[in-house]
């Protein structure tokens, strides 16, 4: 369990882990309350006590997903650490949460569509305030020479991010790389795109 996890009712994260396995094995429409409660082990009266529907629950399996992602990025940015240092630390970190917890970014993935207005905007703030604190380590890192600067940080930006993005379509927690290998190549080969010449 994660510090950020500290405090939460076991209940309240069975219901959640039931969800994602739910969600995972039969998509949204497929998944019903009764069978993730069956899950669970709890009553619909307990899911209920939590969560108000199906829709908060996945806005929650996100939610919970990307405060631990945010809180570790905290972590690193207050740490002070050079830029070459704080962007390893960040991608590293970055990828071995996804690999950890791929079900829950698989899930959210293919149906965050169906959350309402008030939800989608909390989770663009979230990616937003992701993607602004990355971007600002790499524009530390360009002006003061620790990175070459011929690609604008916010291009470095997005295409860093989206390679994690897109471990939802192609990580397998069995595969033949180990997730903490696969983040060192990744970070690498950012952090060589980067390097002066």
């Amino acid at each position: 369990m994660s510090a950020t996890e500290t405090g939460v009712p076991p209940v309240r994260r069975r219901i959640l882990d039931a969800a994602v396995r739910q969600f995972a094995a039969r998509g949204f429409d497929g998944a019903s309350v009764q069978s993730i409660c069956t899950d669970a082990h709890v009553t619909k009266g307990a899911l209920y006590h939590y969560f108000d529907s199906k829709d908060a629950l996945l806005y929650e399996i996100y939610h919970r997903l990307i405060t631990r992602q945010l809180a570790d990025l905290d972590r690193v940015v207050a740490a002070g650490l050079p830029p070459r240092e704080s962007v390893r630390a960040v991608l590293t970190g970055l990828i071995l949460s996804t690999a950890e917890h791929i079900d829950e970014a698989k899930v959210f993935g293919r149906e965050m569509h169906r959350l309402d207005d008030a939800r989608m905007h909390a989770v663009r703030a979230d990616r937003r305030r992701y993607h602004v604190t990355f971007r600002a380590l790499v524009e530390a890192g360009q002006r003061d020479g620790a990175f070459a600067d011929g690609t604008p940080a916010e291009t470095v930006t997005i295409v860093a991010l989206a390679m994690v993005n897109q471990m939802t379509s192609w990580y397998r927690a069995d595969g033949p790389k180990p997730a903490a290998e696969l983040a060192g190549e990744v970070a690498g080969f950012v952090l060589a795109a980067l390097t002066p010449r």
